[in-house]
């Protein structure tokens, strides 16, 4: 019997597997505050049915100065002792920090099977990729994905060759020191929740980083929002970030912020009720083209339809019947009421 291929297969190819990451990426350095965040990513798992977000442990911002190598062992066994299921990734110190290359042996070296990625921050080039490479290959690691972290202006401008690497998972907007590396010639404001939405040259970064994710199949990450206690600010800013920017994935820095996060990134109901009726004409013609509600469509379109589906599976939306037998593990509905 002949079993057919996943409409992932068909529309998406190569680029499936990159494109499937959790909307939200949620980091944490202190000790306490890393447990509560793998323990509140178990209660929403359970609450769910799927891990509905990155946790990422920081070694970077997180570790005290001087004691980096015991935070790094303590990163590794909190990967180590992370439930089933659990996604949890690290943020290690730059490639040309001093303690990179024992941050990496520690936790690649003792929990890089339970990593989804590790991230380095502050990537200039593809030598950065390279040395990050050649360093896990050292550690016993050599298939643990890379995330790499855009922060001057520099990196900007190589962002289309800091993607197209193939360890390279996603992209991030390190905005913060992409300001501070201007040397005062961006306002402070561009730090902020409104003021990085307008000022032009951090806007043209933003642009460019998702424009090289999405030249070459990967994720692209929105910064931070540090208004953390404003979760109205913070999710007028996510939905920016992904109807305007074209991010599909977005940092958060504070447990308040990763249900407005989600819901955010999440498409509106009747658009989930399109895609189904036009994926599901398409899967009954094997593919070929159909007319929707006098409107042709294609492959090009069932693509963007499949991923408005499984952008609405990350985001715990309730999925139309027909197509659930394409999502096995899809769970109950955010409901409006969670996501304040």
């Amino acid at each position: 019997m002949t079993v057919a291929p996943h409409p992932r297969e068909i529309l998406l190819g190569a680029q499936a597997a990159a494109l499937s990451l959790p909307v939200c990426d949620h980091y944490s350095g202190v000790p306490q505050r890393m447990r509560k965040s793998l323990e509140l990513q178990a209660q929403m798992q359970a609450e769910f049915g799927r891990c509905m977000f990155d946790v990422t442990l920081d070694c970077e911002d997180g570790a005290p100065v001087g004691q980096e190598r015991a935070h790094a062992a303590l990163v590794a066994q909190l990967a180590l002792q992370a439930p089933a299921g659990a996604r949890v990734a690290v943020r290690v110190h730059p490639v040309d920090h001093s303690a990179f290359a024992a941050d990496v042996d520690t936790i690649a070296g003792q929990a890089g099977a339970r990593l989804t990625h590790l991230m380095l921050p502050k990537v200039e080039s593809v030598d950065d990729i390279l040395h990050a490479e050649r360093a896990l290959q050292a550690a016993g690691a050599p298939a643990l994905a890379l995330h790499a972290l855009i922060e001057s202006p520099a990196a900007v401008q190589r962002a289309f060759d800091i993607a197209a690497h193939p360890r390279v998972q996603s992209l991030s907007f390190g905005l913060m020191d992409f300001v501070s590396a201007h040397g005062g010639a961006i306002p402070a404001a561009a730090m902020g929740a409104a003021g990085q939405f307008s000022h032009p040259l951090v806007l043209r970064a933003k642009l460019e980083i998702a424009s090289a994710c999405h030249a070459h199949g990967k994720v692209p990450a929105h910064c931070v929002v540090t208004e953390f206690a404003d979760a109205a600010v913070l999710q007028a800013a996510a939905h920016r970030a992904a109807s305007e920017l074209g991010y599909t994935r977005m940092w958060s820095i504070h447990p308040a912020q990763i249900r407005p996060i989600l819901a955010a990134f999440a498409p509106e109901a009747s658009a989930v009720e399109e895609a189904a009726h036009i994926l599901l004409a398409a899967a009954a013609a094997d593919w070929a083209p159909i007319s929707h509600a006098g409107v042709l469509h294609d492959r090009a379109s069932y693509r963007y339809y499949w991923q408005l589906l499984e952008r609405a599976q990350q985001t715990a939306q309730a999925l139309p019947a027909g197509v659930k037998p394409w999502f096995y593990d899809a769970g109950p509905s955010l409901s409006p009421s969670s996501s304040s």
